[in-house]
């Protein structure tokens, strides 16, 4: 096992438990492969209830130091946290493609994109000012003051294993909250690997601790269940978010979910066709459609859906599938073997309804999975109704827009739509009656590098929002104070 390990670890990271500023060993360990290969990349420490107790009373403590310290003092910190991430870009791409097989190109601007948060968040810390209140009393001084929430648990997914800490992390850091976070289990090394960071930036013992556990119940219910944990911030499925909403009303913990999507992209008949295609091929194709904003259902005006899919098959049929480690990759494998079975059900349910295959439609072997268009989707069909989060784009024709704006709409979730029209008219239009919290028009990708920008949902796709100054004051309690003068 140790020499399976050694063939992919080419440069040192962490496989331990980060609490109170150490580095622990558990009683048990879980294996972390690639995805692509299947090699063992490495034996991770197991965390269980010990484990979170520690992490508890850790954060608890530190508490009282970090908040106490001014913003500028933080800042300083998260600024150092910031040039060691930049510097280690590398390792953290590598890190990322060998743990859940995102391109490498793609993981090491997951990078950049994690940083920026870190860099944001050092500087907006700084404008936690309060307000000085106008009284209504010539004897009295009035004031709000905003404070750290207190201790913070978060979750993070497995599709963005660097940028969903930051941008959770980051908000909490320079408000003054500590975190305990547990990364997923399929991606805990860059959770970790951040830790280490944390620590050589001179980020104090508790204020930062990474709990990876292959079973996150125990964990979860240590930390949801103790009142001193003040906040909750989760970024997953909405049946997972929904279990961690009932469990934080107990003890009425501040919350954030960012959860499932389904995102619609309308493409009406004035739309330039060759930017189109390459819109679809980031919206759609990134990290092999494994992000919750990636486009999941295309609405393509019949004026131009035979030259639109013709045009998008056949850019779609040039994208490269293969290792992720290899810089010119455009699509890597799916995670873990459940969510291929998920892209295969999709695209079986709608052959099986009357849909045809484009391109692609099948299995690569291992995890990987050849980049799809399907013609001829009707409603009905799975892979309209439920989020595929693999590489299939199915493809259903409109003439009304009054019709595709209820199609868009008809899904219990809201996190990001896409429209493609020249019409400014229609473009203001469109964009206020879609019940999405991210609008992108003519824009495949509005969160890119967006640090300073709000990133939520709508309906069943969560609560709260991160990203700017929204991000920030998640982690925030507003104090009155009164003052009578003698």
């Amino acid at each position: 096992m140790l020499e399976e390990v050694l063939m992919v670890k080419d440069f040192d990271f962490p496989v331990d438990a980060y609490i109170a500023g150490q580095w622990r060993k558990t009683a048990k360990t879980f294996t972390v492969r690639s995805p692509f290969s299947g090699e063992t990349v490495a034996e991770v420490a197991d965390s269980g209830v010990a484990e979170a107790q520690a992490a508890v009373e850790a954060a608890v403590e530190a508490f009282k130091a970090w908040r106490a310290l001014t913003a500028f003092d933080r800042a300083k910190v998260l600024r150092k946290w910031n040039e060691l991430l930049l510097s280690h870009q590398e390792e953290l791409g590598r890190l990322t493609a060998l743990e859940m097989g995102k391109p490498i190109t793609e993981a090491k601007g997951e990078v950049l994109y994690a940083a920026s948060f870190v860099e944001w968040s050092a500087e907006e810390g700084l404008r936690v000012n309060g307000e000085v209140l106008q009284s209504r009393f010539p004897n009295k001084r009035q004031m709000a003051l905003y404070e750290p929430v207190g201790p913070v648990y978060a979750v993070t997914p497995w599709n963005f294993p660097t940028s969903m800490i930051t941008r959770k992390a980051a908000p909490a850091l320079a408000a003054g909250c500590p975190i305990i976070l547990k990364p997923a289990e399929q991606t805990p090394l860059c959770a970790l690997y951040l830790a280490k960071l944390w620590e050589e930036a001179g980020g104090p013992a508790g204020t930062l601790q990474v709990l990876p556990a292959l079973d996150p119940v125990p964990v979860s219910k240590v930390l949801m269940e103790d009142i001193r944990i003040r906040k909750i911030t989760f970024t997953g499925s909405t049946a997972v978010g929904k279990i961690l909403y009932r469990q934080g009303a107990d003890t009425l913990k501040r919350i954030s979910l960012e959860l499932g999507g389904n995102a619609p992209f309308i493409l009406f008949e004035d739309a330039d066709l060759e930017k189109a295609v390459q819109f679809t091929l980031l919206s759609k194709y990134r990290n092999a459609g494994q992000t919750c904003v990636t486009t999941n259902r295309i609405y393509v005006h019949k004026r131009l859906e035979s030259d639109y899919a013709d045009a998008l098959a056949e850019a779609v049929a040039g994208l490269k599938v293969g290792d992720p480690l290899d810089p010119t990759t455009n699509v890597g494998p799916l995670v873990e073997q459940q969510g291929l079975d998920k892209v295969r059900a999709h695209v079986e349910d709608a052959l099986a309804k009357g849909a045809k295959v484009k391109t692609g439609g099948k299995a690569l072997g291992g995890l990987l999975y050849a980049p799809t268009v399907l013609t001829g989707i009707q409603p009905g069909m799975r892979v309209l109704e439920e989020e595929t989060f693999g590489p299939v784009a199915p493809l259903m024709p409109f003439e009304d827009e009054e019709q595709v704006i209820a199609w868009a709409n008809g899904t219990d979730y809201g996190l990001a739509a896409y429209i493609w029209t020249r019409d400014l008219s229609r473009a203001f239009r469109v964009a206020e009656r879609l019940e999405y919290g991210i609008v992108g028009v003519n824009d495949p990708v509005p969160s890119a590098m967006g640090s300073n920008l709000p990133f939520g949902g709508y309906k069943s796709s969560g609560l709260g929002r991160e990203g700017g100054h929204w991000g920030l004051e998640e982690y925030l309690e507003t104090k009155f104070v009164s003052f009578l003068l003698p």
